[in-house]
């Protein structure tokens, strides 16, 4: 235990020490808030000299009306459409919007011009203005006033409560346990592959520089291989604690300065606009503070924990054996894609299944078997996960995880004192038998 001890002391110490590891420690987390405040600060100065655009609106309906906002103001006039087109082409007009006649049940024909491609946004609110229009005139012709209908029209917000085995309740909310899995899920996949591959590479250098063989002279091949892992997973596990606490830290002070809202809740409204008024009706502060309350965040935290070290140490021995039975990184390509499969079965799972029924019997196979549970479980922490389901994971996960490492030290006791020698899937499992 004590030579392992020395192997992880090597292994993490030689890493945090090197220059390239503070530097990227110290400005990954700088860079993004920086892009953050460079793209806000563009923006507020967009805002602050902005100039309104015109958009020139032909209806030969004489029926829709375009409501001018702060972005986009509408000009009608009774123009040619190749009269309108000029006005784009020349300068005179931002957009030019042509409706001809059309037949209310089935409107086609309906086209804008712009010398620049629309925005989403600018598109969906022509499409929405447009829409209601047709709908009040086809409910006109009907006999129906809308009026009377959008005096009925009521909105429902139905407020989602979970209820425990003792049964007590809790408010819940979709939208939070979506991303809280979907952040979790994604920084165990990404945290396997950077630091997995670190393991592989690092094998690699210490073989072809030879130094392996004045290393296993006093320690066993065993011992070297869980020494390094370990040692490089606590290297990663440090930097990502350094990275969540910075990167918190700085956004909080970047957005805090310029006064927004978070990139994601404003490009959700940019395309919708009324979600922002949909939200702001059916949930408001105290509903947020009441589901934030209901989540056991100490439970994720130890979750996250628990399979984002599992995660790395399961894959970590798969990485090792790979470095250890090939020269060079380019040999390894061969052997990769057997490990990165079932990545990518989780990766794919946790937005196609996972997400979107955490309580699926497919979601339930894929927090349960060892090599997808780590990305899939964290998908399923936040909307609660029963504890059968919790402990026959983390148990398979273990048991996984021992037995990839003899697997993987088997490879890694032959394969690390191999120079020169053609290397297949034969060959790897020769070493395997090899007792």
């Amino acid at each position: 235990m004590g030579k392992i001890f020395l192997v992880i002391q090597r292994e993490y110490f030689s890493r945090v020490k090197k220059r390239s590891f503070l530097l990227a420690t110290i400005l990954t987390p700088l860079i993004f808030p920086a892009i953050m405040g460079l793209f806000l600060w563009i923006s507020v100065g967009e805002k602050d000299g902005f100039s309104l655009r015109i958009i020139e609106v032909v209806d030969e309906n004489d029926l829709f009306f375009l409501e001018s906002s702060e972005q986009y103001a509408f000009s009608f006039s009774k123009i040619s459409r190749e009269e309108g087109k000029l006005m784009v082409q020349e300068g005179e007009r931002f957009g030019f919007l042509y409706i001809p006649k059309i037949e209310l049940s089935k409107p086609a024909g309906i086209v804008y011009f712009g010398e620049k491609n629309p925005s989403m946004s600018l598109i969906s609110t022509l499409e929405s203005s447009l829409k209601r229009t047709i709908e009040e005139q086809r409910l006109y012709q009907s006999g129906i006033d809308p009026n009377v209908i959008d005096a009925f029209r009521t909105k429902v917000s139905i407020q989602s409560v979970t209820l425990d085995n003792a049964g007590e309740e809790k408010i819940s909310d979709a939208t939070v346990n979506y991303g809280i899995g979907f952040f979790a899920g994604i920084m165990i996949y990404v945290f396997i592959f950077v630091y997995g591959n670190q393991i592989m590479q690092g094998v690699i250098e210490e073989k072809s520089s030879r130094i392996v063989e004045i290393l296993v002279s006093s320690i066993k091949p065993f011992q070297l291989m869980l020494g390094k892992i370990i040692g490089i997973g606590a290297v990663g596990l440090t930097q990502f604690l350094i990275w969540m606490l910075l990167i918190g830290t700085i956004t909080s002070i970047v957005m805090g300065y310029f006064g927004l809202q978070m990139p994601q809740q404003q490009a959700m409204e940019m395309a919708n606009p009324e979600l922002g008024l949909l939200m702001d009706d059916s949930f408001d502060s105290n509903n947020i503070i009441q589901v934030l309350q209901g989540i056991d965040f100490v439970k994720i935290t130890l979750m996250f924990l628990f399979y984002f070290i599992g995660g790395y140490l399961l894959y970590g021995a798969f990485f090792a054996a790979i470095g250890a039975a090939v020269d060079s990184p380019s040999d390894a390509q061969q052997f990769m894609l057997p490990v990165t499969i079932p990545l990518i079965i989780a990766y794919l799972g946790l937005f196609i299944f996972v997400l979107d029924d955490p309580n699926s019997r497919v979601s339930f196979w894929l927090s349960v078997i060892p090599f997808t549970s780590p990305i899939a479980m964290m998908g399923r922490a936040s909307y609660g996960v029963p504890a059968f389901d919790l402990i026959l994971s983390m148990g398979f996960l273990v048991l996984a995880f021992l037995f990839t490492t003899w697997f993987a030290g088997k490879i890694y006791r032959i394969g690390i004192l191999i120079h020169g020698a053609k290397v297949n899937y034969k060959t790897l499992w020769k070493w395997i038998t090899t007792s």
